[in-house]
């Protein structure tokens, strides 16, 4: 629909994909290796994608295996055969580990089976083995090709043809043990299996006062156990990049001791499955329970946690990853030439990029070897800087220094939630409270927002008074919508008699708009002029200065499982359209990014305005799509999109023009999207950033403290810590410049629209850098 399309700035600098085809092209895709959660969603944007651009698609089943026996392993894919996969776990065209491409003969059956059906692009989605395996294939080629026409068995013309082997690779492994990409595909769902179980073990652990030790997969990679331990607040966790200082067994049962001592019932210590100590002794869950038997006599039990975290559903964020990815790697094939090295597509930031597969496969040999070589810190580094972030954060926050050993700041520093709940909340005031009360500040807790400021609800918060805070859903500190403005004079009274140094301000809009507020009134109350910092959590993802905000990873999935309960239902009976009203206030990224994640086939926002003629190509649209296979439409509205165009409206309209084609009906997700226990990514942004804001805090007060007392009136002491690269200004609670409206055309593609898709982002090929660029944790001035 031509109303549709996206339209950015600058037409002349940009490149569009219209001017890539496809036409005359095979593409065909894989899954090889350990399977992980979202490659179905990765093989569906493949499969998409390539139709979409007029390429042929095949399917290779069971990997690597699959390409060598040839026959029915390799079958043309429709657009209609890969509906129905985005929210299935593990591989639907199944995966092999496969002996015979190890060996030559194996490899030339492999490129002889290719050949026969012209396929010279190859996506690859598994683990470093299997891109590896896949590069040797494309340096071979030639050879190989050589080799079959030598046998008679392809002529000179399918030999001229086909005499160029183009390769994509995309991870898809669990144990984000790959360099060059911040996340792996897999790695987020298997983390969510993981924090499932650790949540409800903490219930049985609380009731019996039980130390449990979990241990996790990984090979020889600690991501998951190091942020499943940061997420869950477990008390020691052992990985393979970094082992335990000599000693280390006194140490641990000495800590687990003391948490008991202050009130704990319970105690969580994560192994990971490669842990080794500083001897190379491998460090087993049952050699950890036996020790805190032995040292401590305390029930304990061990759970192996297994395949358990392979399984399942894919989360959101999964879902999303593996959809851009598969997106940017049939682009990646297009533009590829006999002179481009073979690419990984990759995450680094918000941002999809290309780097060389052997470097990156080079690098991830090279954290194993530096490990081999017991050179630890190396391998951290080697790791990637969110590993180095998620390694020293969990430091930060995990021991607790004697009294006697913290430095005494003299500083007071309070903490509140304002605005709507939102689920990481909690994680992110336990962070501050902790690492507020290292630095050797003293913490007071805030209730009910600006509202409790300035009745006097203020009371001093301890380190043991934030356990167990991460994985609850909510605001333990309770919040409220209200604006300081009118009541500055008390709340400054408030700051005098309690002696508030600086402000950590947890929340949403309001919380922006509250910290401006109080910032612009600081020459009227001197009370005021102290550092303020705003960390941005709402479900709407709709603070200025913020890719991200806390909240809103949980809210994402609960819109996503919901749609998949919906589109299950309408499975028995045929040709049925849902209509689903999502949260967000004014601000489209809940119903994008989890239309994009549930597969929608419209999305309406505000952001991008539409009239009666795009709703009336909406349903032509799904009039046509109820004539193939696939009978079921999903729509999202986002609440406020249209006020005229309401969600009631949107229905009947569907329900009118759909008669006799397909029925209607519609949901609207309400406050579910608030509620829950936090997801693995919100508790982890949530503590992570807190911890970023209260080192800022500190930084902060150490320079304004001048003449005995703190004086901060400039504008950077009042800032907002975000994930991000530049700022702009806002209207209607929307900050100008969204990185994720660039995903609407993908959706709009993977749901058969013709639109246009800007490119001109992609397409370079990047290298790996040793040490990774700084990740922008932009502080900006409010």
């Amino acid at each position: 629909i031509p109303a549709a399309s996206v339209s950015f700035a600058s037409t002349d600098t940009r490149k569009f994909f219209e001017n890539l085809s496809g036409t005359g092209k095979s593409i065909a895709v894989l899954t090889s290796g350990g399977d992980a959660q979202g490659m179905n969603a990765a093989v569906r944007a493949v499969v998409r994608m390539g139709i979409y651009v007029g390429a042929k698609v095949y399917f290779i089943h069971e990997g690597y295996q699959g390409m060598v026996d040839g026959g029915d392993n390799i079958k043309e894919a429709t657009w209609e055969s890969v509906s129905s996969m985005l929210q299935v776990g593990g591989t639907v065209i199944g995966s092999a580990r496969c002996k015979e491409f190890r060996s030559r003969e194996g490899r030339l059956r492999a490129a002889h089976n290719l050949v026969k059906r012209s396929i010279t692009n190859l996506c690859v989605i598994g683990g470093d083995g299997s891109l590896t395996g896949a590069n040797l294939f494309r340096e071979e080629w030639s050879s190989l090709l050589d080799e079959l026409r030598q046998q008679g068995l392809i002529d000179e013309e399918a030999a001229r043809s086909n005499s160029e082997l183009h390769i994509v690779g995309m991870v898809g492994s669990i144990d984000n043990d790959f360099c060059g990409t911040d996340m792996t595909i897999g790695t987020d769902s298997a983390l969510h299996r993981i924090i499932e179980v650790v949540d409800a073990i903490m219930t049985t652990a609380q009731s019996h006062q039980r130390t449990f030790v979990l241990e996790v997969m990984g090979r020889h990679c600690g991501y998951l156990a190091l942020v499943s331990a940061l997420a869950c607040g477990a008390d020691w966790v052992f990985i393979p990049e970094m082992p335990p200082e000599d000693g280390w067994e006194d140490s641990m049962c000495q800590k687990l001791s003391e948490s008991r001592s202050r009130g704990s019932r319970l105690n969580i210590i994560i192994v990971a499955e490669g842990a080794m100590d500083r001897h190379g002794r491998p460090v087993t869950s049952d050699r950890v329970k036996d020790l805190v038997v032995r040292c401590l006599g305390f029930d304990t039990r061990v759970t192996i946690l297994g395949h358990v975290q392979r399984g399942g559903t894919p989360s959101a964020f999964d879902r999303i990853l593996a959809s851009r990815m598969g997106v940017e790697a049939v682009l990646a094939l297009l533009e590829a030439s006999a002179t481009t090295p073979a690419c990984v597509v990759s995450l680094v930031g918000n941002q999809a990029v290309r780097l060389p597969l052997m470097e990156c496969v080079q690098m991830t040999q090279e954290v194993q070897k530096a490990m081999d070589e017991k050179k630890f810190d190396e391998a951290v580094r080697l790791r990637g800087r969110s590993f180095e972030n998620n390694l020293s954060t969990y430091r930060l926050l995990s021991y607790r220094k004697a009294d006697s050993e913290l430095p005494n700041s003299s500083f007071n520093v309070a903490v509140l939630n304002v605005g709507a709940p939102a689920a990481g909340m909690n994680a992110a005031v336990r962070a501050a409270v902790r690492v507020g009360i290292t630095e050797g500040h003293k913490m007071f807790a805030v209730s009910d927002g600006f509202e409790g400021f300035y009745k006097g609800q203020i009371k001093e918060i301890k380190w043991g008074d934030v356990g167990g805070w991460t994985g609850q859903g909510g605001s333990l500190l309770g919040t409220k919508r209200t604006l300081p403005g009118k009541h500055l004079d008390k709340i400054a009274e408030q700051m005098r008699i309690h002696n508030i140094n600086a402000l950590l301000v947890i929340g949403g809009f309001e919380a922006y708009v509250g910290l401006l507020e109080l910032s612009s009134a600081r020459d009227r109350h001197s009370e005021l002029c102290v550092p303020m910092v705003m960390v941005p959590a709402t479900v709407s993802n709709n603070i200025p200065g913020s890719d991200l905000s806390i909240g809103s990873d949980t809210a994402l999935n609960a819109i996503t499982d919901t749609c998949d309960r919906i589109k299950q239902s309408a499975s028995g009976t045929k040709r049925r359209v849902f209509i689903i009203e999502t949260m967000g206030g004014y601000c489209g990224y809940l119903a994008t990014v989890g239309g994009l994640a549930a597969g929608a086939d419209t999305v309406y926002i505000y952001e991008e305005p539409f009239d009666i003629r795009d709703l009336q190509a909406n349903v032509e649209h799904l009039t046509q799509k109820m004539k193939t296979s696939i009978q079921r439409g999903l729509v999202l509205r986002n609440e406020n999109s249209n006020e005229n165009f309401t969600t009631d409206f949107v229905y009947q309209l569907y329900t009118e023009e759909g008669r006799g084609v397909f029925d209607c009906r519609k949901n609207i997700l309400g406050h579910m999207q608030q509620g829950g226990a936090p997801s693995p990514f919100d508790r982890n942004f949530g503590t992570k950033v807190a911890a970023k804001a209260i080192q800022w805090i500190t930084r902060t007060l150490t320079d304004s403290y001048k003449g005995g007392r703190v004086f901060a009136n400039s504008e950077d002491t009042a800032c907002l810590l975000g994930m991000q690269t530049s700022v702009s200004v806002q209207h209607h609670r929307i900050p100008k410049e969204q990185w994720w409206l660039k995903l609407r055309p993908l959706m709009k593609i993977l749901a058969k629209y013709k639109t246009s898709y800007d490119v001109s982002d992609s397409g370079q090929l990047e290298h790996v850098t040793r040490v990774r660029p700084r990740e922008s944790n932009t502080t900006s001035a409010i």
